[in-house]
């Protein structure tokens, strides 16, 4: 019979989820790459003699086969984006629910935050990185937390409050426009959002391995610690 002191809590399967989670990172990093090499080619052709795209007052001048492409580029990039969060917020669900398993405390941030921490002002600049921080300590306790969190929310910040301005609504006409006049905010956004998805690689594969560490191959085998011992007669004797 096994102890009710002893029993180890069963934990959701990772290994999947991280999976999708660190290729939807890897496709936004490259969606981004190709945005800067666009806006390079358009800063080295230059503007038009017939000035920006957008020319006030609602009108707009049709778009050179650049520009055009750029906007392509920027809807394969923001349909990345949107796969990147949704696999991402998979994952986090996932670790989440598996660090209050390990720990049999509740998480320090309730559900909500989980989506809202992302998009309300003011707590959209610490509450992410707390509940990923608060997933770490509660998976590996006494362990440092893996400076790849660090790097990745700090990149990611610089990255959506600067350039393009992620966080704010800019139209693509008005990311050509940057382009061609100041170029160099732009790619420096872009460099740090690719970062951040290659650390953001490096956080989910520190994060899943300690959970994996603790609950088995999967993180989903209902069971932490070292794995029983084989079956055999002695063993059934005791």
């Amino acid at each position: 019979m096994t102890d009710e002191s002893t029993r180890t809590p069963a934990l959701r399967p990772t290994r999947g989820a991280a999976l999708c989670a660190v290729a939807a990172l890897a496709l936004a990093g490259a969606a981004w790459t190709a945005r800067a090499v666009w806006q390079i080619r358009l800063a080295a052709t230059g503007m038009p003699d017939s000035g920006p795209p957008d020319q006030g007052g609602g009108s707009h001048r049709p778009l050179t086969s650049l520009e055009d492409g750029y906007h392509l580029v920027t809807t394969v990039g923001d349909g990345a984006t949107v796969l990147c969060a949704l696999t991402f917020l998979s994952w986090l669900w996932a670790v989440r629910d598996n660090a209050h398993a390990l720990s049999g405390e509740p998480p320090r941030h309730s559900w909500v935050w989980v989506y809202l921490g992302w998009v309300l002002p003011v707590a959209n600049l610490w509450i992410p990185r707390g509940i990923v921080a608060d997933v770490h300590r509660r998976s590996a306790p006494g362990e440092r937390l893996p400076r790849s969190v660090n790097w990745w929310w700090g990149l990611w910040l610089f990255g959506t409050l600067t350039g393009t301005g992620l966080m704010y609504t800019v139209s693509t006409d008005k990311v050509v426009e940057r382009a061609y006049d100041n170029l160099a905010p732009l790619l420096a956004a872009d460099a740090a959002v690719v970062g951040a998805a290659v650390a953001g690689v490096l956080m989910v594969r520190a994060l899943t391995a300690a959970q994996r560490g603790r609950g088995g191959h999967d993180g989903g085998t209902g069971r932490v610690g070292p794995p029983a011992g084989p079956v055999g007669p002695q063993a059934a004797r005791r």
